[in-house]
Protein backbone atom coordinates (compact mmCIF):
# COMPACT_ATOMS: atom_id res chain seq x y z
CA UNK A 1 0.00 0.00 0.00
CA UNK A 2 1.42 3.57 -0.66
CA UNK A 3 1.97 6.19 1.83
CA UNK A 4 -0.39 8.74 2.48
CA UNK A 5 2.35 10.89 0.87
CA UNK A 6 2.19 8.84 -2.21
CA UNK A 7 -1.46 9.35 -2.30
CA UNK A 8 -1.51 13.07 -1.61
CA UNK A 9 1.03 13.85 -4.42
CA UNK A 10 -1.69 11.40 -6.47
CA UNK A 11 -4.33 13.53 -5.78
CA UNK A 12 -5.87 10.87 -4.80
CA UNK A 13 -6.98 11.65 -1.18
CA UNK A 14 -10.05 13.68 0.12
CA UNK A 15 -9.97 17.44 0.46
CA UNK A 16 -10.66 17.33 4.38
CA UNK A 17 -7.33 14.73 4.08
CA UNK A 18 -5.35 17.38 2.45
CA UNK A 19 -6.79 20.13 4.91
CA UNK A 20 -6.19 18.32 7.94
CA UNK A 21 -2.05 17.58 6.10
CA UNK A 22 -2.03 21.30 5.28
CA UNK A 23 -2.37 21.92 9.39
CA UNK A 24 -0.17 19.28 9.98
CA UNK A 25 -2.61 16.94 11.56
CA UNK A 26 -2.37 13.67 9.99
CA UNK A 27 -0.91 10.88 12.06
CA UNK A 28 2.36 10.88 10.49
CA UNK A 29 5.66 10.92 11.92
CA UNK A 30 7.27 14.35 12.00
CA UNK A 31 9.70 14.13 9.71
CA UNK A 32 6.94 12.99 6.98
CA UNK A 33 4.68 15.60 7.76
CA UNK A 34 7.07 18.31 7.51
CA UNK A 35 7.79 16.64 3.73
CA UNK A 36 4.28 16.44 2.95
CA UNK A 37 3.66 20.70 4.38
CA UNK A 38 6.60 21.30 2.12
CA UNK A 39 5.12 19.83 -1.01
CA UNK A 40 1.84 21.03 -0.14
CA UNK A 41 3.19 24.76 -0.60
CA UNK A 42 3.04 24.34 -3.88
CA UNK A 43 -0.74 23.59 -3.65
CA UNK A 44 -2.66 26.52 -5.34
CA UNK A 45 -5.64 25.69 -2.72
CA UNK A 46 -3.55 24.53 0.88
CA UNK A 47 -0.48 25.92 0.11
CA UNK A 48 -1.13 28.50 2.52
CA UNK A 49 -2.06 26.91 5.23
CA UNK A 50 0.92 25.07 4.59
CA UNK A 51 3.01 27.45 4.82
CA UNK A 52 1.65 28.91 7.60
CA UNK A 53 1.65 25.72 9.64
CA UNK A 54 5.60 25.47 8.62
CA UNK A 55 6.07 29.25 10.13
CA UNK A 56 4.49 28.19 13.73
CA UNK A 57 6.13 24.43 13.73
CA UNK A 58 7.68 23.21 17.17
CA UNK A 59 11.49 24.47 17.34
CA UNK A 60 12.11 20.93 19.44
CA UNK A 61 10.55 19.02 17.11
CA UNK A 62 11.62 20.73 13.58
CA UNK A 63 15.61 21.22 15.07
CA UNK A 64 15.15 17.03 15.42
CA UNK A 65 14.40 16.43 11.53
CA UNK A 66 16.93 19.33 10.77
CA UNK A 67 19.76 18.22 12.16
CA UNK A 68 19.60 14.47 10.53
CA UNK A 69 21.83 14.36 7.87
CA UNK A 70 19.29 11.58 6.12
CA UNK A 71 16.40 14.27 6.48
CA UNK A 72 14.46 14.86 3.11
CA UNK A 73 16.82 17.32 1.09
CA UNK A 74 13.26 19.06 0.12
CA UNK A 75 12.58 19.99 3.66
CA UNK A 76 16.12 21.18 4.09
CA UNK A 77 15.91 23.24 1.57
CA UNK A 78 13.00 24.53 2.35
CA UNK A 79 13.72 26.29 5.65
CA UNK A 80 17.24 26.89 4.19
CA UNK A 81 15.90 29.61 1.94
CA UNK A 82 16.42 32.90 3.01
CA UNK A 83 12.03 34.09 2.91
CA UNK A 84 12.00 30.99 5.19
CA UNK A 85 14.68 31.27 7.51
CA UNK A 86 13.95 31.20 11.34
CA UNK A 87 17.03 32.01 13.50
CA UNK A 88 16.46 29.49 15.79
CA UNK A 89 16.88 26.37 13.39
CA UNK A 90 19.70 28.08 11.52
CA UNK A 91 22.09 26.45 13.88
CA UNK A 92 20.96 23.15 13.04
CA UNK A 93 20.92 23.27 9.35
CA UNK A 94 24.29 24.93 9.72
CA UNK A 95 25.81 21.70 11.77
CA UNK A 96 24.28 19.52 8.96
CA UNK A 97 26.35 17.52 6.61
CA UNK A 98 23.56 17.75 4.21
CA UNK A 99 24.39 21.13 3.68
CA UNK A 100 26.93 21.95 1.33
CA UNK A 101 29.63 24.28 1.35
CA UNK A 102 29.16 25.98 -1.67
CA UNK A 103 25.44 26.70 0.26
CA UNK A 104 27.42 27.80 3.70
CA UNK A 105 29.79 30.23 1.32
CA UNK A 106 26.84 32.26 0.05
CA UNK A 107 25.25 32.83 3.22
CA UNK A 108 27.84 33.69 5.20
CA UNK A 109 28.90 36.30 2.38
CA UNK A 110 25.99 37.71 2.44
CA UNK A 111 23.31 37.21 5.00
CA UNK A 112 22.17 39.74 7.27
CA UNK A 113 23.26 40.93 10.59
CA UNK A 114 21.26 38.90 12.80
CA UNK A 115 22.18 35.82 11.04
CA UNK A 116 26.09 36.92 10.90
CA UNK A 117 25.75 36.50 14.72
CA UNK A 118 24.25 32.61 13.94
CA UNK A 119 27.13 31.68 12.14
CA UNK A 120 29.81 33.11 14.62
CA UNK A 121 28.49 30.95 17.07
CA UNK A 122 28.83 27.92 14.41
CA UNK A 123 32.34 25.50 14.74
CA UNK A 124 31.72 24.27 11.46
CA UNK A 125 32.04 27.60 10.20
CA UNK A 126 35.20 28.14 12.19
CA UNK A 127 36.85 24.84 11.41
CA UNK A 128 36.65 25.61 7.49
CA UNK A 129 39.45 28.58 5.92
CA UNK A 130 36.89 29.26 3.24
CA UNK A 131 33.86 29.64 5.31
CA UNK A 132 35.84 31.88 7.39
CA UNK A 133 37.53 33.87 4.61
CA UNK A 134 33.85 34.23 3.30
CA UNK A 135 32.35 35.32 6.06
CA UNK A 136 35.12 38.28 6.48
CA UNK A 137 33.70 39.94 3.37
CA UNK A 138 30.14 40.54 4.64
CA UNK A 139 29.36 43.92 5.36
CA UNK A 140 27.29 43.40 8.50
CA UNK A 141 30.72 42.09 10.30
CA UNK A 142 31.68 44.41 12.80
CA UNK A 143 35.23 45.45 13.05
CA UNK A 144 35.99 43.62 16.40
CA UNK A 145 34.58 40.79 14.58
CA UNK A 146 36.41 40.93 11.81
CA UNK A 147 39.79 41.07 13.92
CA UNK A 148 38.66 38.48 15.91
CA UNK A 149 38.37 36.23 12.51
CA UNK A 150 41.59 37.41 11.81
CA UNK A 151 42.87 36.71 14.70
CA UNK A 152 41.98 33.34 14.30
CA UNK A 153 43.28 32.63 11.09
CA UNK A 154 46.77 30.98 12.20
CA UNK A 155 45.10 28.23 13.96
CA UNK A 156 42.69 27.52 10.98
CA UNK A 157 45.55 27.51 8.70
CA UNK A 158 47.14 25.02 11.09
CA UNK A 159 44.29 22.82 11.34
CA UNK A 160 43.79 22.94 7.53
CA UNK A 161 47.97 21.84 7.64
CA UNK A 162 46.49 18.90 10.01
CA UNK A 163 43.17 17.95 7.91
CA UNK A 164 45.17 17.97 4.80
CA UNK A 165 47.91 15.35 6.03
CA UNK A 166 44.74 13.61 7.34
CA UNK A 167 43.27 14.02 3.62
CA UNK A 168 46.47 12.63 1.92
CA UNK A 169 47.06 9.32 4.11
CA UNK A 170 42.79 8.77 3.56
CA UNK A 171 43.24 9.52 -0.16
CA UNK A 172 46.19 6.79 -0.20
CA UNK A 173 44.02 4.58 1.74
CA UNK A 174 41.37 4.89 -1.02
CA UNK A 175 43.55 4.85 -3.97
CA UNK A 176 44.91 1.41 -2.47
CA UNK A 177 41.81 -0.66 -1.95
CA UNK A 178 40.14 1.34 -5.71
CA UNK A 179 43.47 -0.02 -7.31
CA UNK A 180 42.87 -3.67 -6.39
CA UNK A 181 39.24 -3.38 -7.39
CA UNK A 182 39.87 -2.09 -11.11
CA UNK A 183 42.93 -3.49 -11.45
CA UNK A 184 42.10 -5.52 -14.92
CA UNK A 185 40.34 -1.99 -15.93
CA UNK A 186 43.24 -0.28 -15.52
CA UNK A 187 45.82 -2.91 -16.98
CA UNK A 188 43.42 -2.42 -20.10
CA UNK A 189 44.42 1.74 -20.12
CA UNK A 190 48.31 1.01 -19.76
CA UNK A 191 49.33 0.96 -23.65
CA UNK A 192 46.60 3.82 -24.93
CA UNK A 193 47.89 7.22 -25.20
CA UNK A 194 46.54 9.66 -23.10
CA UNK A 195 43.60 12.24 -24.49
CA UNK A 196 41.37 14.83 -23.69
CA UNK A 197 37.71 14.12 -24.00
CA UNK A 198 35.60 16.83 -25.42
CA UNK A 199 36.37 20.83 -26.42
CA UNK A 200 34.91 23.57 -24.29
CA UNK A 201 32.20 25.87 -26.35
CA UNK A 202 34.76 28.57 -26.56
CA UNK A 203 38.01 27.16 -26.90
CA UNK A 204 39.82 26.93 -30.14
CA UNK A 205 41.08 23.08 -31.44
CA UNK A 206 44.01 24.46 -31.11
CA UNK A 207 43.96 24.28 -26.71
CA UNK A 208 43.57 20.55 -26.73
CA UNK A 209 46.44 20.61 -29.50
CA UNK A 210 49.43 20.23 -26.74
CA UNK A 211 47.65 17.30 -24.73
CA UNK A 212 47.11 15.74 -28.47
CA UNK A 213 50.84 16.29 -29.25
CA UNK A 214 52.42 15.33 -25.90
CA UNK A 215 50.24 11.89 -25.67
CA UNK A 216 52.11 11.23 -28.69
CA UNK A 217 55.58 11.83 -27.87
CA UNK A 218 54.91 10.23 -24.28
CA UNK A 219 55.18 6.93 -26.33
CA UNK A 220 58.51 7.97 -27.07
CA UNK A 221 62.16 7.85 -25.51
CA UNK A 222 62.09 11.33 -23.56
CA UNK A 223 65.08 13.55 -25.05
CA UNK A 224 65.29 16.92 -23.74
CA UNK A 225 67.89 17.88 -25.74
CA UNK A 226 66.03 17.36 -28.48
CA UNK A 227 62.29 17.87 -28.49
CA UNK A 228 60.03 16.78 -30.53
CA UNK A 229 59.17 18.82 -33.46
CA UNK A 230 55.42 17.65 -33.38
CA UNK A 231 55.29 18.63 -29.86
CA UNK A 232 57.12 21.66 -29.95
CA UNK A 233 54.92 22.59 -32.83
CA UNK A 234 51.62 21.75 -30.37
CA UNK A 235 53.25 23.87 -27.41
CA UNK A 236 53.64 26.92 -29.65
CA UNK A 237 50.13 26.80 -30.67
CA UNK A 238 49.12 26.53 -27.37
CA UNK A 239 51.45 30.22 -26.94
CA UNK A 240 50.27 32.19 -29.43
CA UNK A 241 46.54 30.97 -28.54
CA UNK A 242 47.39 31.94 -24.77
CA UNK A 243 48.61 35.00 -25.71
CA UNK A 244 45.34 36.27 -27.66
CA UNK A 245 43.14 34.61 -24.61
CA UNK A 246 45.19 33.68 -21.59
CA UNK A 247 43.04 31.04 -20.71
CA UNK A 248 46.13 28.71 -19.26
CA UNK A 249 48.55 30.11 -17.49
CA UNK A 250 52.23 28.52 -17.50
CA UNK A 251 51.03 26.64 -14.27
CA UNK A 252 48.77 24.87 -15.81
CA UNK A 253 50.37 23.83 -19.07
CA UNK A 254 52.82 22.26 -16.34
CA UNK A 255 49.85 20.01 -15.08
CA UNK A 256 48.71 19.32 -18.35
CA UNK A 257 52.03 18.36 -19.73
CA UNK A 258 52.68 16.07 -16.20
CA UNK A 259 49.29 14.52 -16.70
CA UNK A 260 50.00 13.35 -20.06
CA UNK A 261 53.07 11.99 -19.68
CA UNK A 262 51.64 9.50 -16.97
CA UNK A 263 50.36 5.83 -18.00
CA UNK A 264 46.60 5.08 -16.67
CA UNK A 265 47.83 3.37 -13.14
CA UNK A 266 49.66 6.61 -12.62
CA UNK A 267 46.78 9.11 -13.56
CA UNK A 268 44.36 7.05 -11.41
CA UNK A 269 46.88 7.52 -8.39
CA UNK A 270 46.64 11.23 -9.51
CA UNK A 271 43.06 11.12 -9.43
CA UNK A 272 43.57 10.15 -5.70
CA UNK A 273 46.36 12.23 -4.34
CA UNK A 274 46.51 15.58 -6.85
CA UNK A 275 44.76 18.51 -6.36
CA UNK A 276 42.02 20.63 -7.76
CA UNK A 277 44.00 21.52 -11.25
CA UNK A 278 44.80 17.98 -11.90
CA UNK A 279 41.26 16.68 -11.59
CA UNK A 280 39.84 19.39 -13.48
CA UNK A 281 42.16 17.57 -16.27
CA UNK A 282 41.35 14.28 -15.60
CA UNK A 283 38.11 14.10 -14.95
CA UNK A 284 37.88 15.06 -19.00
CA UNK A 285 40.79 12.06 -19.40
CA UNK A 286 39.59 9.47 -22.38
CA UNK A 287 39.73 6.66 -20.05
CA UNK A 288 36.80 6.04 -18.24
CA UNK A 289 38.83 4.11 -15.36
CA UNK A 290 40.48 7.78 -14.90
CA UNK A 291 37.30 9.26 -15.03
CA UNK A 292 35.73 7.15 -12.11
CA UNK A 293 38.76 7.37 -10.07
CA UNK A 294 38.28 11.66 -9.86
CA UNK A 295 34.86 10.72 -8.69
CA UNK A 296 35.94 8.12 -5.90
CA UNK A 297 38.33 10.83 -4.49
CA UNK A 298 37.72 11.55 -0.79
CA UNK A 299 39.31 14.85 -1.81
CA UNK A 300 37.10 15.49 -4.77
CA UNK A 301 34.84 18.90 -2.89
CA UNK A 302 30.93 19.58 -3.81
CA UNK A 303 31.69 22.48 -5.47
CA UNK A 304 34.02 20.43 -8.34
CA UNK A 305 31.11 18.11 -8.78
CA UNK A 306 28.78 20.55 -9.08
CA UNK A 307 31.15 21.86 -12.15
CA UNK A 308 31.79 18.71 -13.86
CA UNK A 309 28.01 18.24 -13.28
CA UNK A 310 27.31 21.64 -15.39
CA UNK A 311 30.48 20.80 -18.08
CA UNK A 312 29.96 20.38 -21.50
CA UNK A 313 33.35 18.89 -21.92
CA UNK A 314 33.12 16.13 -19.89
CA UNK A 315 31.81 12.43 -21.24
CA UNK A 316 28.48 11.21 -20.84
CA UNK A 317 29.84 8.14 -18.59
CA UNK A 318 31.20 11.00 -16.00
CA UNK A 319 27.50 12.74 -15.37
CA UNK A 320 26.01 8.89 -14.73
CA UNK A 321 28.51 8.33 -12.53
CA UNK A 322 27.47 11.50 -10.86
CA UNK A 323 23.88 11.01 -10.84
CA UNK A 324 24.26 7.28 -9.48
CA UNK A 325 26.26 8.23 -6.44
CA UNK A 326 24.14 9.13 -3.69
CA UNK A 327 26.17 11.48 -1.55
CA UNK A 328 26.36 13.58 -4.91
CA UNK A 329 22.54 13.31 -5.55
CA UNK A 330 21.96 15.00 -1.96
CA UNK A 331 23.41 18.33 -2.99
CA UNK A 332 20.32 19.66 -5.47
CA UNK A 333 23.00 21.78 -7.39
CA UNK A 334 24.13 18.91 -8.43
CA UNK A 335 20.90 17.47 -10.15
CA UNK A 336 19.88 21.09 -11.44
CA UNK A 337 23.21 21.31 -13.03
CA UNK A 338 22.64 18.43 -14.61
CA UNK A 339 19.16 18.62 -16.15
CA UNK A 340 20.43 21.88 -17.39
CA UNK A 341 23.37 20.57 -18.72
CA UNK A 342 22.74 19.92 -23.14
CA UNK A 343 25.16 16.77 -22.79
CA UNK A 344 23.03 15.33 -19.65
CA UNK A 345 21.47 12.22 -21.58
CA UNK A 346 17.60 12.55 -22.21
CA UNK A 347 16.84 8.85 -19.88
CA UNK A 348 18.69 10.49 -17.00
CA UNK A 349 17.41 14.28 -17.32
CA UNK A 350 14.24 13.02 -17.77
CA UNK A 351 14.39 11.08 -14.10
CA UNK A 352 15.84 13.90 -12.26
CA UNK A 353 14.00 16.86 -13.55
CA UNK A 354 11.10 15.33 -11.52
CA UNK A 355 12.71 16.52 -8.67
CA UNK A 356 13.56 20.23 -9.81
CA UNK A 357 12.23 23.27 -7.57
CA UNK A 358 9.16 25.35 -8.68
CA UNK A 359 11.21 28.93 -10.15
CA UNK A 360 14.03 25.79 -11.28
CA UNK A 361 11.36 24.62 -13.36
CA UNK A 362 10.49 27.76 -14.40
CA UNK A 363 13.75 28.92 -15.59
CA UNK A 364 14.55 25.79 -17.30
CA UNK A 365 10.87 25.69 -20.02
CA UNK A 366 13.06 28.23 -21.65
CA UNK A 367 16.34 27.02 -21.59
CA UNK A 368 17.03 26.32 -25.25
CA UNK A 369 20.22 24.26 -24.50
CA UNK A 370 18.36 21.10 -23.67
CA UNK A 371 16.37 19.23 -25.60
CA UNK A 372 12.64 19.79 -26.23
CA UNK A 373 11.18 17.01 -24.43
CA UNK A 374 13.07 18.20 -21.54
CA UNK A 375 11.81 21.44 -21.64
CA UNK A 376 7.91 20.34 -22.33
CA UNK A 377 7.96 18.06 -19.32
CA UNK A 378 9.64 20.87 -17.41
CA UNK A 379 6.10 22.99 -18.34
CA UNK A 380 4.32 20.46 -17.35
CA UNK A 381 5.66 19.73 -13.81
CA UNK A 382 5.88 23.11 -13.63
CA UNK A 383 1.51 23.95 -14.19
CA UNK A 384 0.78 20.80 -11.72
CA UNK A 385 2.97 22.45 -8.95
CA UNK A 386 1.93 25.92 -9.54
CA UNK A 387 -1.90 24.85 -10.14
CA UNK A 388 -4.04 26.27 -13.14
CA UNK A 389 -4.96 29.50 -11.15
CA UNK A 390 -1.41 30.62 -10.54
CA UNK A 391 -0.69 29.82 -14.29
CA UNK A 392 -3.39 31.64 -16.09
CA UNK A 393 -3.05 34.62 -13.79
CA UNK A 394 0.80 34.96 -14.97
CA UNK A 395 -0.54 34.65 -18.58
Amino acid sequence: MSSIFDQIKANAVPAGVMRSAAKGALPVPPSETLEILVYLTQNPVFGLDAKMTLAGWDIASALKVLSNPGAPPKVLGYFWMETNRRPSLMPALIENPAITESMLIELAASCSREMVSVILASPRIRRSQALTEALATNPELTPKELQSLQEAAPTASETASEAASENDAEAEAAHDTWRQQHAAEIAAEEGKPFALTGRDDDEEPALDAPAAGIAASSNIEAQPSSPDPSQAAAVLALSAHARAKAPLDEKELSVLQKVARMKAGERVRMAFSGGREERLILIRDGATVVQNAVLASPKLTEPEVETFAAAKNVSENVLREIARNRRFMKNYNVGRNLVNNAKCPLDLALTLVKNLMVYDLKSLRFNKAVPETIRQVAGKLYREKTGPVRESKRR
